[in-house]
């Protein structure tokens, strides 16, 4: 339950319907003080009530009550100015005079959400629910906006190839990587295998990284950004020809989300698995590949979470 103070002690209390039950997580997990927002799906109703609470002993005189349901992107290099590709009214009192508390009740039955939320380093996706009790010119207008989290779940793609690609480096370096698909669910594990099949040159060690790239914005007002997810050492020491070196990497231990592409043309967001050889010069051979990211089913989630809990007790055996 959500409250908002008026300068006049009014009070705007906005609830969705099954609230308590409904799943809620923060669009920013690293942070303290993110909120923690209702999560509902693409295409699910969004309904509730609105309070509007009046002062003891006062009246209030409004122009009537609006409930908006808005889907809305924001550039932070442009504050102030939003695009919304979503917008919906409904109006909840026709104007009148308020002697005691309000209550209405709204509904946007399945209404469309086209969009994941995203909070980026640039941009944020947000969905949200205005109230306002519009009022005269010197009393000013009561609003209240309320945020809640829009998830996007798909099926596991038919087709989801591996990727197969040799790298090098001519009469000094030849090796092969493989990875198991190109399309992973956020609770996946990627796994892969890197082939040494020619080596002449002095490798310390082998690193792999999950790196996101976030696209915002167009032309010369257009942003890239990349974040590593996560590093780690895969290889430490020199390969000889012929090794293969497993690589393991469970995606449900980080913050990802699905890839955006070209979201509301406003934003992309993609993920991308680099391989990093370093010899002992410090001198850094790369290789990048892109990933395809997405959000599961619940029911398509469980052949993952289990593959991942096998592999977990797997290198447990190994210790």
């Amino acid at each position: 339950m959500f409250a908002a103070f008026g300068r006049q002690g009014e009070r705007i209390v906005i609830e969705f319907d099954g609230e308590a039950q409904r799943p809620k997580r923060s669009l920013s997990p690293g942070n303290p003080q993110a909120l923690i927002l209702p999560v509902f799906q693409s295409a699910e109703t969004v309904s509730g009530r609105v309070e509007v609470k009046c002062p003891p002993g006062k009246k209030v005189e409004h122009m009537g009550v609006k409930i908006e349901l808005i889907g809305q992107v924001e550039m932070f290099y442009d504050r102030g100015n939003f695009h919304d590709f979503t917008s919906l009214v409904r109006e909840l009192a026709t104007p009148g005079i308020m002697v005691r508390d309000e209550t209405y009740a709204f509904d946007f039955p399945n209404v469309d959400k086209p969009y994941e939320s995203y909070n980026g380093l640039n941009v944020r996706l947000r969905y949200f629910v205005r109230v306002t009790v519009t009022r005269n010119y010197t009393s000013g207008n009561l609003v209240k906006e309320q945020e809640f989290i829009t998830e996007i779940v798909q099926a596991p793609p038919e087709v989801n190839s591996t990727i197969k690609m040799e790298v090098g480096i001519e009469e000094c370096l030849h090796i092969e990587f493989e990875y198991d698909k190109t399309k992973y669910e956020l609770a996946d594990i990627i796994i892969g295998k890197v082939y040494f099949l020619l080596v002449r040159i002095k490798i310390k060690h082998m690193e792999l990284a999950v790196i996101r790239r976030e696209a915002a914005g167009s032309g010369p007002n257009q942003y890239n950004e990349s974040e590593t997810i996560t590093k780690f050492e895969v290889m430490d020491g020199a390969p000889v020809r012929g090794e293969c070196i497993p690589i393991r990497l469970f995606l449900s231990n980080y913050n990802v989300t699905p890839t955006y592409r070209n979201i509301a043309q406003k934003f992309s967001v993609k993920y991308y698995v680099n391989l990093v050889l370093v010899d002992q010069e410090e001198r850094r051979y790369f290789k990048q590949q892109e990933i395809t990211l997405f959000r599961a089913r619940p029911t398509d989630l469980k052949p993952a979470i289990n593959a991942a809990a096998e592999a977990q007790k797997a290198d447990a055996l190994k210790v």
